[in-house]
């Protein structure tokens, strides 16, 4: 049984002590494949899963700037985006989206931000991770206008409505530990209708552990946990979970459509 960690955050101080016993963990679990997100502390530094990626063997990375920095973004962060997607072991650009809940950034320079990178990634032919908090409606929008339909909707934690209408754009839907949650029930209709070949899992690491860990610092290895919950939600085996979720990764992250001008 293989999985795939599709959103881990690994750049911070919660790993700075025991990476490497991190990854072996996640190893012995069946996880051989990290993606190590890259919005870090925001611009100018783009790079923070770059570098993870650099330093482990079974790690890819993502770049891009969260909501939450859409105000440190200036003219030269959108060429350095640009330049770092063509590194090899960055596949996609993320996590970006809209934030209404903290409001870290202004919210028109979030959606202003959040176009201009979903135009990046559109020419650049690669997917796109998404974050969207108390936003669902104008994520969709600045979606729909940009004409991307190529991502992930990260952490996903909506019902059966908004699952619908990510699905329809085209998008897949990444579950983490809150399918675990025994009081997530929209969490869990939406694990149950999201067609296997549409759906991911993740940590999204330090954060939302699952059960039984929840509460405590999230890690790879415990993707296992949410695999296994799906699993039980859709009345099919780990191992059918394990290897649609791989499968969808590989296929959406490491093939690159045509560059659109």
């Amino acid at each position: 049984m293989i999985l795939v960690d599709s959103h881990c955050h690994l750049d911070g101080v919660e790993f700075r002590d025991d990476l490497d016993a991190v990854v072996e963990r996640a190893r012995s679990a069946g996880v051989e494949t990290l993606v190590a997100i890259g919005t870090g502390d925001g611009p100018p530094d783009l790079e923070a899963g770059l570098r993870v990626a650099a330093r482990l063997p079974n790690a890819y990375a993502t770049a891009g700037v969260h909501p939450h920095n859409a105000n440190a973004a200036s003219e030269s962060t959108y060429p350095a985006l640009e330049e770092l997607l063509r590194k090899p072991k960055v596949v996609a650009l993320g996590e970006i989206g809209l934030d209404y809940h903290y409001d870290f950034s202004p919210r028109e320079t979030q959606r202003q931000v959040f176009a201009r990178q979903l135009d990046i990634a559109r020419r650049a032919g690669v997917p796109v991770i998404i974050h969207t908090r108390e936003a669902w409606d104008d994520t969709l929008a600045v979606l729909r206008e940009s004409l991307v339909t190529r991502g992930i909707f990260h952490c996903f934690s909506g019902g059966p409505s908004e699952a619908e209408e990510a699905l329809a754009l085209g998008f897949h839907l990444s579950f983490a530990g809150i399918v675990t949650f025994p009081k997530a029930t929209a969490v869990h209709d939406s694990a149950r209708l999201t067609p296997l070949d549409r759906m991911l899992v993740e940590t999204d690491a330090p954060y939302l552990a699952p059960v039984p860990y929840r509460g405590k610092r999230n890690e790879p290895a415990y993707v296992l946990h949410t695999a296994r919950r799906i699993a039980e939600l859709r009345g099919a085996t780990l191992e059918e979970v394990a290897a649609a979720t791989t499968a969808n990764w590989a296929r959406l992250c490491l093939q690159r459509t045509p560059a659109n001008g």
